[in-house]
């Protein structure tokens, strides 16, 4: 299946006149030969979409897309969700984008520094992997992030390709996980601040978790995706807590591994295209100390309910139903 699409994505390139160029083995692909400001014709979309559904992600160089052109570029490949709350960093005549510097005040609304906002949410290496609000039940499909102003150097984000992962797995392994569920839930793993803790507090007002498959079918191309992360995954369901902490920690370690993964240099003017419903990706975290903004800004695209091998759905725990931001 993987042959077939890449010769499909080879097919639609060559007829939309642009170049798709690998950037590592199994993940990510550099896309020339196309201006996202000038907006794209039928061809060229078709080319890009296969693109992403081959790759994962798909990187573009230079452009000069402003906030309304991010969006028009956005609104080829699906619907723009629409945040109901986002920080004062994001543009306001224009809801669908989310400016990554909010992220830099959520600390302090729960009364912490960044540093220490991290450190409490990423302690350990897996734990800062992860897909685009997997703790709902509609995790979106895709999420297109434009770069403004970036460090001379630091500041890369990483992803990782799943169906690889799954593909990679034993066969007794996929079989085993093929049937399983796991709770992925908002705030899983913080690590609280002794006495009263605002962030905790917040999280219990604001709980968001849903039972996911383990392994999910990818609506567009069929492959089988596993279906884990480091920062909202739970429990798996059925297991017992020792069983499922360490099947989570072989599978998230598999998920993670050097060659399903591959590495962006952001510059002013690049733009990552990825598939939120196969990936999974790992923010940077060797930036904070350089003294250089690091502002980029964030369009996701409406997604489905995933469905598990036997064709079951995805079920809401709390916080949240489909078709609902």
């Amino acid at each position: 299946m993987t042959t077939d699409r890449a010769a499909a994505a080879r097919t639609a390139a060559d007829a939309a006149g642009i170049e798709v160029a690998p950037a590592a083995g199994h993940i990510g692909a550099e896309i020339h030969g196309v201006d996202l400001a000038d907006g794209l014709d039928a061809a060229q979309v078709a080319a890009v979409r296969a693109a992403v559904l081959r790759w994962k992600v798909v990187f573009f160089r230079g452009q000069r897309l402003d906030h309304a052109g991010h969006v028009a570029f956005a609104r080829l490949f699906g619907e723009p969700v629409v945040l109901p709350r986002r920080g004062k960093a994001s543009p306001a005549g224009h809801p669908e984008i989310e400016t990554t510097a909010d992220r830099l005040e959520l600390g302090g609304r729960f009364g912490m520094e960044h540093d220490e906002w991290l450190r409490r949410r990423r302690h350990t290496l897996l734990r800062g992997w992860h897909c685009d609000h997997g703790a709902r039940v509609h995790p979106p499909a895709f999420t297109i992030l434009r770069a403004e102003t970036v460090p001379p150097y630091g500041g890369d984000t990483t992803w990782s390709n799943l169906a690889a992962a799954y593909a990679g797995l034993s066969a007794p392994m996929r079989a085993f996980a093929d049937g399983l569920c796991a709770e992925h839930r908002l705030g899983v793993g913080y690590q609280p601040r002794p006495g009263d803790d605002a962030y905790v507090r917040h999280l219990i007002d604001h709980q968001t978790a849903t039972l996911h498959p383990l392994v999910r079918v990818h609506p567009e191309t069929g492959e089988r995706v596993l279906f884990v992360n480091g920062y909202y995954v739970e429990q798996i369901a059925g297991l017992t807590r020792p069983e499922s902490a360490a099947v989570l920690e072989l599978l998230l370690e598999q998920a993670t591994r050097p060659e399903y993964t591959v590495r962006f240099r952001w510059q002013p003017g690049s733009v990552a295209f990825w598939d939120n419903r196969a990936t999974i990706h790992l923010a940077p975290s060797d930036n904070a100390h350089l003294d250089h903004p690091r502002t980029m800004h964030r369009v996701m695209l409406a997604g489905d309910v995933p469905a598990g091998v036997d064709g079951s759905r995805s079920e809401a725990v709390v916080g949240s139903e489909p078709g609902r931001w």
